[in-house]
């Protein structure tokens, strides 16, 4: 890269690199983060394409450039990430919220009482995109976020205030139920635990091994903290209520039955926008 070029040169040029780096969306990628280096969106991108940089704006550039390069995440880089048509800050501390667990928040929307406040809790809440977007879409709902590792509850906590729903959403930090021990059941419960099989770690993208591995690991099968959400949720759970959890696939099914085993009256999976099994769905 050199001085004197133009967005659409700088563009070009960035993405041809970021295909020879082996970056799955190198055109998108390019665009994103030098949109992020001017402070503007793609919209102006294509507006001022002749436009010259200057070495400022170039310097800044080159460093994105470099950190995707190098296989750190877009989003960790931009520091957000789109969730269910909004905004949510990310960084390193939590995992990024992906198009699958958007599906996890259209369940227990659809599964919660109709009217009336709701409360409802959200476990490995990371971010806090499920919870905070539950209370979004249904503004009588109460949430409480739970998270096990506090710098990821500062970010959900930063989401919280981002969002303005400080007075509808809790973020509380411990292991799964502990932090609610003393709260009366919920509404309904809603989980993005670890899933990945411990030896399936190694195989991950670049990308999301550079995500945090108390939200990848679950385990020997992954299911760890399945089973101890399915042996813990019947006390936290008003009758009749749903729960419900992303998995990977193959999981779904086995976990219903851990669920079922653990005294739940009805277990079953459900599928993501591509057809495949993706969630476990139980009601007490």
């Amino acid at each position: 890269m050199s001085d004197n070029w133009t967005v659409r040169k700088a563009t070009a040029w960035t993405t041809d690199y970021l295909k020879q780096k082996g970056v799955d969306a190198p055109r998108t990628d390019a665009d994103l983060l030098l949109a992020d280096a001017l402070g503007v969106d793609r919209v102006r991108l294509i507006i001022d394409s002749d436009k010259p940089l200057t070495k400022d704006e170039l310097a800044s550039y080159r460093k994105r450039i470099e950190r995707r390069a190098n296989g750190e995440p877009l989003a960790y880089i931009l520091g957000k990430r789109e969730f269910y048509g909004r905004e949510f800050l990310v960084d390193p501390r939590v995992l990024i919220p992906r198009p699958e667990t958007e599906g996890l928040v259209e369940i227990v929307l659809r599964d919660l009482p109709p009217e009336g406040e709701v409360r409802v809790l959200d476990l490995c809440a990371g971010s806090g995109c499920v919870g905070i977007t539950i209370a979004l879409e249904r503004t009588d709902a109460r949430v409480d976020l739970v998270e096990l590792d506090p710098g990821a509850a500062e970010v959900a906590r930063s989401n919280v205030e981002k969002h303005g729903v400080g007075d509808r959403v809790r973020v509380l930090v411990g292991d799964l139920f502990a932090p609610v021990a003393g709260e009366p059941p919920y509404d309904g419960i809603a989980g993005n635990p670890p899933y990945i099989p411990a030896a399936e770690i190694p195989t991950l993208s670049r990308e999301v091994q550079r995500e945090p591995m108390l939200a990848l690991d679950g385990g020997p099968d992954g299911l760890d903290l399945v089973r101890r959400i399915a042996e813990g949720a019947g006390r936290h759970l008003v009758p009749g209520g749903p729960l419900a959890l992303e998995l990977t696939i193959e999981q779904p099914p086995i976990a219903a039955e851990l669920f079922r085993a653990a005294g739940f009256a009805e277990a079953h999976a459900e599928q993501d926008f591509t057809h495949r099994d993706r969630y476990v769905v139980a009601r007490r």
